[in-house]
């Protein structure tokens, strides 16, 4: 249990971590994405107003590109702009013909390529873009079609250089948080380990030192009865020290169970046993009036503790003839799936809460505490048939469809 609960920690906190990560770099990323387009969008409006070229300077006395009142739209960009921008622009007519292709400012792209381009653009239908690291917008002029490209291969490669840095900073840093999180965790759950370990060593330590005066009590009331005969008193005594000696060892057999989880394991039949086991509860099932029914896969064997795997079955079996309702159905199946052999027990029952089921298999837990004080028990049964399927390396689970039956289910590797 605690070494589930270390590794509950380090999946929580290294989930959260990585979530964390994760925001930041996507809006980190998004925002820098951003700034390009709308950098790359501000530079393609000034081709677009200049019909794909950017303005020259005007003659002295008006407004020019370099002098001290820049040309209008043009206030965020220095006069260095149309020296540092790659572009090309193309241009067709009405009938999607190729007018005059442009590619002065730009050395990587040819006319064939450029038009390629272009007309990648018209069949998309899109009137702004990215064709690979180019930027590009389309306007009209008059029945024809502008296409003006902005080389963005600088920015875009230092985006992406961005990305893949973040994330192999962002990786490593995982790693060095998970490597901290295995040696600290040990750390942080050392003291709930010690007490665990003592709570499971005083729970076998009262047990053993109950099992004496029990007995005394139990055998000094035989000793009475056969002195005085039979009273209600003596009769008492002697149930309720049967009952404290059932839970007693219960909780040893529980306490044992947790503490040597490594059990010895051999190959036996399991459908001769289940079917065995089954057998002695059909008469049970009778005399209070409920049907019991099985289907069990023939031959099947499996390695483990015949003894615990028996005493899974009966646990098993008697909760379901004790809390199935009057006139009740309890139905067992037994088959292999894939790897693993697969039970189940079914049986109706009055009210079953879909609430309860979470902790059906913890200790003392009763789903309805006045109905099983007259039942007996003391909400072991599962807690121990829980520990057995985990010293097995299997899976044990409850489900209810309607609220008015329980299906418990359990695979084990075969």
């Amino acid at each position: 249990m605690i070494r589930k609960l270390r590794h509950k920690m380090i999946f929580a906190s290294m989930l959260s971590l990585l979530f964390v990560l994760a925001v930041i770099l996507s809006v980190a990323g998004v925002l820098n994405y951003r700034k390009i387009v709308t950098d790359a969008n501000s530079v393609l409006a000034i081709l677009v107003e200049n019909d794909g070229k950017f303005p020259v300077n005007d003659p002295p006395g008006k407004d020019s590109f370099s002098g001290d009142k820049p040309h209008k739209g043009d206030r965020r960009f220095s006069a260095e702009l149309p020296y540092e921008s790659r572009y090309f622009s193309v241009f067709f007519a009405a009938d999607e013909s190729v007018i005059s292709v442009n590619t002065g400012k730009i050395a990587t792209v040819d006319t064939e390529a450029a038009a390629d381009y272009a007309r990648s653009v018209i069949r998309s239908g899109k009137s702004q873009g990215f064709v690979g690291d180019y930027r590009y917008e389309v306007y009209g002029v008059g029945e024809e079609r502008h296409i003006v490209f902005l080389d963005c291969g600088r920015e875009m490669s230092s985006f992406r250089t961005f990305l893949f840095t973040c994330g192999g900073v962002s990786l490593a840093g995982l790693a060095a948080v998970l490597l901290l999180l295995f040696f600290l965790s040990a750390r942080i759950v050392k003291p709930f380990s010690e007490n665990y370990e003592k709570q499971k060593q005083f729970i076998t330590d009262a047990g053993h030192e109950l099992k004496t005066p029990l007995t005394i009590i139990d055998a000094d009331a035989e000793v009475l009865e056969m002195d005085i005969g039979e009273n209600e008193w003596l009769n008492d005594i002697q149930s309720q020290t049967k009952r404290l000696a059932e839970l007693t060892n219960s909780l040893i057999q529980l306490s044992r169970m947790e503490e040597q989880p490594q059990i010895e394991k051999i190959e036996f039949p399991i459908s001769d046993l289940a079917e065995e086991t089954l057998e002695s509860f059909r008469t049970l099932s009778k005399t209070q009036n409920k049907s019991l029914s099985w289907h069990i896969q023939p031959m099947l064997s499996m390695n483990g503790d015949q003894k615990a795997i028996r005493q899974l079955i009966s646990i098993l079996m008697d909760n379901a003839v004790k809390y199935s309702d009057d006139g009740g159905r309890i139905e067992f199946t037994l088959e292999k799936h894939k790897n693993f052999i697969r039970f189940s027990v079914f049986n109706t029952a009055e009210f079953v809460p879909k609430e309860s089921l979470p902790h059906l298999f913890d200790r003392f837990y009763r789903a309805d505490k006045s109905r099983n004080s007259k039942m007996g028990g003391y909400g072991l049964g599962l807690s121990i048939a829980s520990a057995i399927v985990a010293a097995h390396k299997g899976k044990i689970g409850a489900a209810t469809r309607d609220e008015r039956s329980i299906s418990i289910t359990v695979s084990l590797p075969a």
